[in-house]
């Protein structure tokens, strides 16, 4: 593996398993992937600082709600301060468990920086935005048509 290969690979592992880690409902795995004052902004606006605090968020969601289920796609990945931080864009998809689709209200942009830490790229910041894409319904159903190409989660 080159030298591209090893940080567009690390950016997007580190991007599937925090998807994976929602899926399973794991708060405490999730929270694990960011640094220790990483952040998120939920898909509702929610801002969370810290890996603990991202942990208690999200283990009262897991636990009262069937959370659905993310499916996504990479757009890009960009390397920042010489490697060190990583730059991570994509969009999602969510099925809600048991649906036969993904529900197109739930499409999002999600970006995700990653940086060094110890020799493990940890998430320093997650934004998950709604695609809500206002007055561009043709560009919103492609979207939708492209996350149905990734396939239906396991579990949905």
């Amino acid at each position: 593996m080159n030298g591209l290969d090893d940080w567009t690979s690390a950016a997007r592992n580190v991007y599937f398993a925090l998807l994976d880690d929602w899926n399973r409902q794991d708060a405490r795995a999730m929270a694990s992937r960011f640094a220790e004052r990483g952040s998120m902004v939920g898909f509702d606006g929610s801002a969370i600082d810290g890996r603990t605090a991202i942990e208690a968020h999200l283990a009262p969601i897991f636990s009262q709600h069937p959370t659905p289920l993310f499916v996504a796609k990479v757009r890009e990945v960009r390397r920042m301060a010489s490697g060190q931080v990583l730059l991570l864009r994509g969009v999602a998809g969510m099925w809600p468990r048991g649906a036969e689709d993904l529900n197109p209200e739930l499409n999002a942009v999600q970006t995700m920086l990653v940086s060094l830490c110890d020799g493990v790229y940890r998430i320093e910041m997650f934004q998950n935005t709604p695609a809500a894409l206002h007055g561009r319904a043709e560009e919103g159903e492609r979207l939708t048509v492209e996350l149905r190409g990734v396939g239906k989660p396991v579990g949905a």
